[in-house]
């Protein structure tokens, strides 16, 4: 009974945290943040505007692995794999048949959400490292089979695939780099908001549910292998949403860009910005872009030596991640706040 009351109260108090309710000063700062990021691309270079837009594809590949990890408790090490499915997807359309770059969008997030659920299925007799493990073995076959000389016709084998970058439509007096940071901005938001509704939704708590605790989900009368699959599905749907922007504002996909660095560098980004957290994953997505320049440029030598030490000490200072350490301070300042009234 004590955890079936348990899993009823994380049911009823998921709302309350990660629902479309949001405090008034939390909404002025959500509002000053899109106000700068749109007014960003105006007084930067066309380097700097790409640099922020990579960002962005990062954090909604980190915003997909949150969703599988942070909220439905499965952990992977291959979400290299479905960010070049979404990247590949996008840039043979694009190259062989001529679509349009907003339409290969949606193509790339259903090729993956296929991939994703129809892996999951299997991945369900596996837990904890054994999952892992699975996982690992997927983001290190997919450079591989990329290069097979049977797909060579399609993937371009180990030559990759040059795209073109596209223009502002309409006229629009935008570069394409700024274009596409804005088209970009637009994309991450519908899907920051997808993500919201999403766990704060029944299946959102569902998955909460099937995380804190499987079995008494189960005995809920939660089918925990269809949410499980479908958490996979979801997740690989942002990642390759992800991949198909990263290929579209690179210009160049090839299997050697997809090795398994990438899907350590999301996890990286995924604990920087807290598990569980949806809007950390846009500090992940900061991380991961910047940080490793930060340390080429204090000793090109140790430049990961100096990324493993700037790592070790963020997750000492911030164990819980960015989102986590915001918590703390916004109680701390406002227990200051009514201890002081």
């Amino acid at each position: 009974m004590a955890v079936r009351e348990d899993i009823a109260e994380t049911a009823v108090a998921a709302p309350r945290l990660g629902g479309l309710t949001v405090p008034a000063w939390q909404r002025l700062i959500l509002v000053a943040a899109l106000i700068v990021g749109l007014a960003l691309p105006l007084f930067l270079k066309n380097f700097h505007v790409f640099q922020l837009t990579l960002v962005m594809v990062y954090a909604i590949a980190i915003l997909g692995l949150n969703l599988l990890t942070g909220i439905n408790g499965q952990f992977s090490l291959g979400h290299s794999a479905f960010y070049a499915i979404g990247a590949y997807t996008t840039a043979i359309l694009m190259d062989r048949f001529g679509v349009p770059y907003f339409l290969t969008l949606p193509a790339a997030g259903v090729v993956c959400l296929v991939a994703g659920f129809l892996f999951g299925l299997p991945a369900l007799r596996l837990e904890g490292l054994y999952l892992a493990l699975a996982t690992f073995a997927l983001a290190v076959a997919t450079p591989q089979l990329l290069k097979l000389s049977i797909l060579e016709h399609w993937t371009g084998g180990v030559q990759g695939i040059v795209i073109i970058k596209p223009d502002a439509p309409f006229g629009l007096p935008l570069s394409q780099d700024r274009w596409l940071y804005y088209f970009t901005l637009a994309v991450l938001l519908l899907m920051f908001v997808a993500a919201v509704r999403l766990v704060s939704s029944r299946t959102g708590r569902a998955l909460k549910a099937i995380r804190d605790n499987p079995l008494a989900a189960k005995a809920m009368g939660i089918d925990t292998a269809f949410y499980k699959s479908m958490a996979f599905g979801v997740s690989a749907l942002y990642t390759g949403v992800a991949g198909s922007l990263g290929a579209i504002v690179v210009q160049f996909v090839a299997p050697d860009s997809f090795t398994f660095f990438l899907a350590v560098s999301f996890l990286v980004g995924l604990v920087v910005g807290g598990v569980g957290s949806i809007p950390g994953a846009l500090i992940g997505g900061i991380f991961i872009m910047y940080i490793p320049n930060l340390a080429e440029q204090v000793s090109k030598g140790l430049a990961w030596a100096v990324y493993g030490a700037i790592l070790i000490l963020v997750i000492y200072v911030m164990p819980t991640g960015a989102a986590g350490f915001v918590r703390l301070v916004t109680g701390r300042l406002a227990r200051l706040m009514s201890s002081n009234r």
